[in-house]
């Protein structure tokens, strides 16, 4: 091990380097303590602490430039002894360039790449450039950095440090910051600094201020110990507590070159001022050479010198520089001292001089591999329409959409339509950013992109109110979405295209009312689609089933059965979109079992393939499934991971479809406080006169929680506001009606339950569900006389499926309620300790306490309802979740995959489960009950 000593840095810290071999950079212990940063560092030790003990953590650091934040970053890299550290720098001129920041992070690690899992090891290869690129999801990338990261952790801790994070690309702070809140117990401490306004949702913040008056005096005097007095008292006065410049204005007041009295700047002004005194002390050819170095954005050595030789410049004139402390230089990089540094010689150098610097080094990189860089610094030169560079910038964009570098595709494309003359190829190229910014998420910049866009071909425009119905959508202005899709069906002469649009139209409709549904299908139906196009069965599935909802079309079973078996027959559609529009169908049609093996199939392929971004809406499919089907702790898992995605993607639309989803999972497990909140969640709507669009869901989950706790005239109230209203077509208001009538039936208002009952029976009907048959049943006996209730309870029970064993659990509560009330106790405990059970064994605590009184009431006793196993509720829900994916016989990797974690905190969690549970093997999972209330208080 080589030991230096190096001088003392800018922050006032003396440090030991000591370099080990295998590592990229240096680490150093650290021999003094930044003034004025004791609470400051301590978190940081707090951070590294955990690191040591094998639990991961992240911190931003944040402030104005020169606050102290690289300062902060070179304190955590002294101290962290024991760990491995990878590092990177935002810049500013590498934002168009992406994955370049994470890429320079990743560096070390990417021999551990192999590891990965297959989709990941191709997706980060291809951002990387290491492979040939396929599109993917850009949140693929995101996953896979958190798994190299915990690959790279096995058998020792990482600190991970980020500098001017807010100039990293955006494809490289997506994917970092999506690692980030997923860091658990890899043992990686990420640590990131950047300006005031970077977006991090989801990590810790640190904020930094300007150092107080004693520790900003302390460090001026450590540093400028000859200042005079009266300069003393004017660089506090304008530093206002910032030590970059308390370091650097007394060279400038050295220089006789501060501001003069009166003319107090801004502090960022200030700091540039005193490095651009330093710069203009350089001799001419050195200055034009920093300026070089400045524009370059890769610190290449050879790139730097090759361009500032066309300028005059030779390697001597490198030496005042590095002399000067300005850059940092080694064998192979130029490193700016500090990024202001950067900043102030490329903002004070003429405009003129600065294009004829970027001419040189777009001349100097003519390396195929350099095409890019080469590109965009046309790109700055180009002052006019200028069709070579437009057309450079636009294959710069497929090469950066084609590693899911969308945000960066985006730009380029941008600059590319702005590089255009007025036309076609103008427009052409806005859409393309649009669709890239469509790919990203970026749903402001969809509708900014596409609202300039005029263009006489037709597919173009078709194309352009896509791209802004889907970003009306994702935001929840859902009738300006079926607008511009219904709009753009008229335009397009694509029957094909023009049935996707009505698909997607139809959708819309759906959230609005029936009016919207039965115009937009019959649109869609009047389509010429031939009948061996696959879209076609799909789309004549989806039309029969939306007018059954609103009562409407064919009411022949039979023709549901042909539309469902034609549609299976072509994979539902074969396109992502399309198969989810097969299974939401289903679920319409009542085919709740068939929905949730559709939605379940596409939601593994997402998965194989790393479509993060496209599974909110197929988690809520299989989440809904999962519900009916009383599967409530997994649905409860799906919905969640559905939630989060989408609160990452800012997806109004499946936050709130979602939020109402899991309301009613916490309704049915009791959970009031948590099923308020999701209903308030899902009841936000964002377009004014529409109704919101978990407003169904919400309404449901709230009645369903007064009648676990027999609220009847507050459930009924609900139920008849939700069956009165314009989507009373959606899935709850359908599925509800048994509630209805319970809550009605309780009160004596039975009037109110006919009408209905009526629809639900006819819905049975037309569905062919045995399920359905048996809710009807359950309805009947509850309105019937007293000599007719019997048949009709014995009925639902035959007809309740295995599959259902909420729904049946709660026929067997009624009938053996009705039963104590015809004193037939022997025959009413039977039915009520089957129901307390089931309750019990489901989480469904309020059911679970109206089973237990009711029996009770007929003479046995049985303890107050708890959890299942009552070992799960010492879990946490991480550990529930990932206990409940290894009973079923998932590997770590692939329970990873699922929750989107890396396997070490997989096997971390399970190894704080075991013991809680009082196993010792993944093989006694099996003998554990793990479908407990998915939503515990």
């Amino acid at each position: 091990m080589a030991i230096t000593l190096r001088p003392a840095t800018p922050c006032g810290i003396r440090h030991v380097q000591a370099i080990r071999p295998g590592i990229d950079r240096p680490f150093q212990y650290c021999r003094h303590v930044l003034h004025g940063r004791d609470d400051e560092t301590s978190v940081i030790d707090r951070v590294l602490a955990d690191c040591r003990a094998g639990r991961s953590g992240s911190l931003l650091i944040t402030g104005e430039p020169g606050i102290g934040k690289t300062a902060l970053l070179e304190y955590a890299a002294s101290a962290a002894d024991g760990l491995r550290i990878v590092r990177s720098t935002g810049v500013e001129s590498e934002a168009h360039l992406p994955f370049a920041g994470l890429h320079l992070l990743l560096r070390p690690a990417l021999d551990r790449a192999g590891a990965l899992p297959e989709p990941q090891t191709r997706a980060l290869h291809g951002a990387f450039g290491l492979a040939a690129a396929e599109p993917g999801d850009r949140m693929l990338v995101g996953l896979a950095v958190l798994s190299l990261l915990s690959e790279f952790a096995d058998g020792e801790p990482v600190l991970c440090l980020v500098d001017d994070a807010q100039w990293l690309d955006r494809p490289s702070a997506e994917a970092l910051l999506f690692a980030a809140r997923r860091l658990d117990a890899e043992g990686i401490a990420l640590i990131i600094a950047a300006r005031p306004g970077f977006a991090a949702p989801g990590l810790r913040e640190l904020p930094l201020t300007g150092l107080d008056a004693p520790a900003a005096a302390g460090l001026l005097a450590e540093h400028a110990a000859t200042l005079s007095p009266t300069d003393r008292y004017r660089v506090l006065a304008e530093a206002q507590g910032n030590p970059l410049a308390l370091l650097e204005l007394p060279a400038a007041l050295a220089g006789d070159r501060a501001p003069g009295a009166g003319q107090a700047l801004p502090m960022t002004d200030a700091v540039q001022a005193a490095f651009l005194d330093q710069v203009r002390r350089l001799p001419e050819p050195s200055q034009r050479l920093l300026l070089v170095a400045a524009a370059e954005d890769t610190g290449d050595r050879g790139i730097v010198l090759r361009a500032a030789a066309t300028l005059g410049c030779g390697l001597e004139d490198l030496v005042p520089v590095e002399t000067s402390r300005l850059l940092h230089v080694d064998h192979h990089t130029l490193r700016f001292r500090h990024p202001l540094v950067r900043s102030a010689v490329y903002q004070a150098a003429p405009v003129s001089l600065r294009l004829v610097v970027h001419t040189a080094l777009a001349e100097t990189l003519d390396r195929p591999d350099d095409a890019d860089r080469r590109a965009w610094h046309h790109a700055v030169v180009a002052t006019g329409p200028d069709e070579q560079v437009a057309a450079d910038l636009e294959r710069t964009a497929q090469r950066a959409a084609a590693r899911s570098g969308y945000a960066a595709a985006g730009a380029a494309y941008e600059r590319a339509a702005r590089l255009s003359p007025p036309g076609e190829d103008h427009a052409r190229r806005l859409v393309l950013a649009a669709e890239a910014a469509a790919e990203e998420g970026d749903v402001e910049r969809m509708m900014e992109l596409t609202s300039p866009v005029e263009a006489e071909d037709r597919a173009l425009t078709v194309r352009a109110m896509r791209v802004r119905a889907a970003a009306a959508f994702h935001q929840g202005f859902l009738r300006t979405a079926l607008r511009l899709l219904t709009e753009a069906a008229v335009l397009t002469g694509d029957p094909a295209l023009a049935a996707d649009l009505l698909l997607d139209a139809v959708h819309a409709a759906w959230y609005l009312g029936r009016d919207e549904i039965a115009d937009t299908a019959d649109r869609l139906d009047a389509l010429p689609l031939p009948s061996d196009d696959p879209l076609t069965p799909v789309a004549r599935l989806l039309t029969w089933a939306v007018r059954s909802a609103i009562g409407q079309g064919d009411r022949d079973p039979e023709t549901l059965a042909k539309r469902i078996v034609a549609a299976r027959r072509t994979g539902f559609g074969g396109p992502h979109e399309t198969i989810l529009v097969g299974a939401t169908s289903l679920q319409v049609a009542g085919h709740d079992t068939e929905a949730h093996r559709v939605a379940d199939e596409l939601l593994t392929q997402c998965r194989e393939r790393g479509w993060i971004g496209r599974t909110p809406p197929v988690l809520a499919c299989v989440a809904r499934a999962l519900t009916f089907l009383s599967r409530h702790a997994d649905a409860w898992d799906e919905a969640t991971q559905a939630l989060h995605i989408a609160e990452e993607l800012q997806h109004r639309q499946w936050i709130a479809e979602t939020s109402g989803v899991l309301a009613y999972l916490a309704a049915v497990s009791g959970d009031e406080s948590r099923c308020q909140s999701f209903a308030d969640e899902a009841l936000t709507a964002p377009e004014p006169g529409a109704p919101p669009a978990g407003m169904t869901w919400a309404h449901w989950a709230l009645a369903m929680l007064d009648l676990g706790h027999a609220r009847w005239e507050s459930a009924l109230t609900r139920l008849e506001a939700l069956h009165a209203g314009p989507v009373r077509h959606q899935l709850p208001g359908l599925r509800s009606v048994p509630d209805l009538v319970e809550a009605a039936t309780r009160l004596g208002r039975t009037a109110s339950a006919h009408e209905p009952l009526a629809r639900f029976a006819d819905w049975a009907h037309q569905a062919g569900q045995p399920w359905i048959d048996a809710h009807v049943h359950r309805c009947h006996a509850l309105l019937a006389a007293d000599s007719e209730a019997e048949e009709s309870y014995d009925a639902a029970l035959r007809l309740h499926p295995d599959d259902r064993p909420f729904d049946r659990a709660r026929t067997a509560l009624l009938y053996g309620e009705w039963l104590r009330r015809q004193r037939r106790k022997s025959a009413a405990r039977t039915q009520l300790r089957d129901a307390f059970e089931t309750f019990r064994r489901l989480g469904a605590t309020p059911w679970a306490e109206r089973a237990r009184t009711e029996l009770d009431a007929t003479g046995q006793s049985v303890p107050k309802p708890g959890a299942a196993d009552e070992r799960l509720a010492t879990l946490t829900p991480q550990e529930r979740n990932i206990v409940r994916l290894a009973a079923r016989g998932l590997s770590n990797r692939d329970i990873a995959a699922q929750l989107f974690l890396s396997p070490r905190t997989v096997g971390y969690h399970l190894y704080k489960a075991f013991p809680k549970l009082g196993i010792t093997a993944r093989t006694e999972l099996a003998t554990l009950e793990l479908t407990s209330s998915p939503a515990p208080a």
